[in-house]
Order: structure tokens, then C-alpha cells, then sequence
């Protein structure tokens, strides 16, 4: 087990910076994930940290041990990839036992670490069978038993799951999160999807063009996102972004055809704002569209007009527009709406965000 370490941490490619000025401490036994669009550095920064990758400049510990200049076989370190990498002419145990083989351990030890392995991730069965002759799942489980009979201070996957049909997805999260809480080492995992992340993730590293814009568990990304990007990549549907301006009291948030009464605390974080343009913040699910709470939250209304309609059984998703603005409703099924209606949405106060329009960091 081992805590890492990342101290202005820079990749560059020529005059491109791929990763700038990455900064991270990963406690030991956490489970942290990197996540962002692709090309925003995640998987670079994932393989400096394995060797695999030279470092522009910065340094990176695991452990107490500066790494910068270790070869990856000496870092500790067992990495398990998006393409599974498994030998086609080995079977199961072979494949697992691989690594081991290379680093002259007794054919006791590579044994039972095997068996351990397969134990753990449900292969016991399939020791002997061939990579062709396993589903896409066993496959990933195989990839991941070759990692585990490693007994390394840190894992590191990079994107592991992203070959793997959507149900088969779900199936394999869960089983990475009760290996982790099994094993309890250290785990760098690196997605571009954003359910993985918060479902996954002890804290989750959001990046975008090589900077870390936000480093927090999961709930608090949800709650409290640091910018602009940040809340509208984390959440499904996105988070709406309304603009408008500060009222000259700066007690309300002013759209076209819409005033939104702020509550106190964000009324006083946005004085400095006041008369100012100004970003407003709704998540799709505080967003309420059934006329009897429209009805009693006459501060903060919003009248729109629904383009699009999407029932998906358990709740129905609202396209609206207000406006320049495009806002989306998360709302019960009972209730009954159809494409071109006008209808009156209202915002829940205390659930607003503001984010300044220059610098899109939040207002708090």
C-alpha cells in the first residue's frame, strides 16, 4: 500500500502543454479518479505516474520513493488498460501467471497467488480455458487478476470498462468497488465517463486542457462545482446556464422576461456583482414544472416553451426554451405535457448557482 504523490507536475510535447502544473496527494487505500474530456491530459497524467510517460518537469512519489527516473517494472505499480493486452496463445492461469514468471517467483508462490486471484474474481473455472474463448467480462476480470497477483502498492487503469456494452459496464463497477473495498490498494482509475467517476470515485480529479479544475468526492462536485465546466460536465442532463445580470440590490438575478429573487446567502456573495451580467445555475431536477409548486413560488418563475418531450418511464425530461436560454426539466411522470405548450417553470432558491461570466468561477 502507498500514498502518491504529484508536485507541479508539466507534459509537455514541444511548445504543447499537455499537463500544467498538476498538483495531487492520493492517501493511501483511496480510490481517486481522474475524469474529463478526451485529450484533457487524464490518461497522460496516469502514465507519468507509471513510467510510461516522461516527466517535462515536477515530481512524482509513491510512497516515500521520488519516481521520476525509476523504470516502471521498479515502481510497484500494476496497470490495467482499456484493450485488456492478454496473451491470445496462453490460457487464464498463463496469462496471470505471466508477470510473475518474469520476476523468478518459486512456482508455489505464482500458484497460489493465481488461485487467490481467481478466487476473488469468480475464474476459478476458467483457469484453463483461452482468451477467445471468454466474454468480454472474463476477459476484464482476467486483465484485472493479472494486476492483482502483483500485490502492487498502487493500481492504475486507464479507462478499463470503455470496450464493455452498457449493462456489462454497470456489472463490472460494481465488482471494481468491492474489490477495492476487499484489497484496499490504492487505485488510480481514469474515465471519460462521468457516472463511472461519481459512482466510483473516494474524490474525483475533474480536468480539462491539462489543469485539475477540481479536486472533491463526489457529492460535493454535485453540490458546490468550483466553475462552469465543472458543473456542467458532471450531471446527467447537464446543469442549465441561464444568463441574465444582478440587480442593482443585487437581490435578484434579471433574465429576459424572467426576474429569479436570490436567496440571502447568494444575494450577499453577489454585492460585487451588482448590475453586473451574471451566469444562473439550475440542475434539471430542481427545476419544477407541476403547477402547484409553480404555483406557491412566485420569485423565482420562468416562463418557457416546450420543444421536446422525453418519456423515459420512471421520469419524463423537459426541452424548454426561455428565451436565448435552453433550460431542461427532470419531472414526474404523472405529469401530462406536450411539445409547443407555454408553460411556467419555477427554479428552487436554495438550489442556484452563480458563476461570474469572465472568469466562469463560481460566486459564493
Amino acid at each position: 500500500m502507498a500514498k502518491v504523490s504529484l508536485r507541479h507536475v508539466f507534459k509537455n510535447y514541444g511548445d504543447v502543454k499537455v499537463v500544467k502544473d498538476f498538483n495531487l496527494e492520493i492517501a493511501d487505500k483511496e480510490f481517486i479518479v481522474f475524469v474529463g474530456p478526451s485529450g484533457c491530459g487524464k490518461s497522460t497524467t496516469l502514465r507519468m505516474i507509471a513510467g510510461l510517460e516522461e516527466i517535462s518537469d515536477g515530481e512524482v512519489f509513491i510512497g516515500e520513493k521520488l519516481v521520476n527516473h525509476v523504470a516502471p517494472k521498479d515502481r510497484d505499480i500494476a496497470m490495467v488498460f482499456q484493450n485488456y493486452a492478454l496473451y491470445p496463445h496462453m490460457n487464464v492461469y498463463e496469462n496471470m501467471a505471466f508477470g510473475l514468471k518474469l520476476r523468478k517467483f518459486s512456482k508455489a508462490d505464482i500458484d497460489k497467488r493465481v488461485k487467490q486471484a481467481g478466487e476473488i474474481l469468480g475464474l476459478s473455472q476458467l483457469l484453463g480455458r483461452k482468451p477467445k474463448e471468454l466474454s468480454g467480462g472474463q476477459r476484464q476480470r482476467v486483465a484485472l487478476g493479472r494486476a492483482i497477483v502483483r500485490d502492487p502498492a498502487v493500481f492504475l487503469m486507464d479507462e478499463p470498462l470503455s470496450n464493455l456494452d452498457a449493462k456489462l459496464r454497470v456489472q463490472m463497477r460494481t465488482e471494481l468497488s468491492k474489490l477495492h473495498q476487499r484489497l484496499q490498494t490504492t487505485t488510480i482509475y481514469v474515465t471519460h465517463d462521468q457516472v463511472e467517476a461519481m459512482t466510483m470515485g473516494d474524490r474525483i480529479v475533474v480536468m480539462k486542457d491539462g489543469i485539475a479544475q477540481q479536486v472533491a468526492p463526489p457529492q460535493e462536485l454535485y453540490d458546490r462545482p468550483a466553475n462552469v465546466f465543472v458543473a456542467g460536465f458532471i450531471g446527467s442532463p447537464a446543469m442549465n446556464f441561464l444568463k441574465g445580470q444582478i440587480g442593482t440590490d443585487a437581490a435578484t438575478f434579471e433574465g429576459a422576461g424572467f426576474t429569479v429573487n436570490l436567496p440571502p446567502a447568494l444575494a450577499a456573495a453577489a454585492k460585487p456583482y451588482a448590475g453586473k451580467p451574471m451566469i444562473l445555475g439550475i440542475r434539471p431536477e430542481d427545476v419544477e414544472a407541476d403547477p402547484a409548486f409553480v404555483a406557491s413560488h412566485a420569485g423565482a418563475l420562468v416562463p418557457t416553451r416546450i420543444e421536446v418531450v422525453e418519456p423515459l418511464g420512471s421520469e419524463i425530461f423537459l426541452y424548454l426554451s426561455a428565451g436565448d436560454n435552453q433550460v431542461t426539466a427532470r419531472v414526474e411522470p404523472g405529469l401530462r405535457f406536450k411539445a409547443n405548450d407555454n408553460i411556467t417553470i419555477a427554479l428552487h432558491p436554495e438550489k442556484l448557482h452563480l458563476f461570474d461570466p469572465v472568469t466562469e468561477m463560481a460566486v459564493r
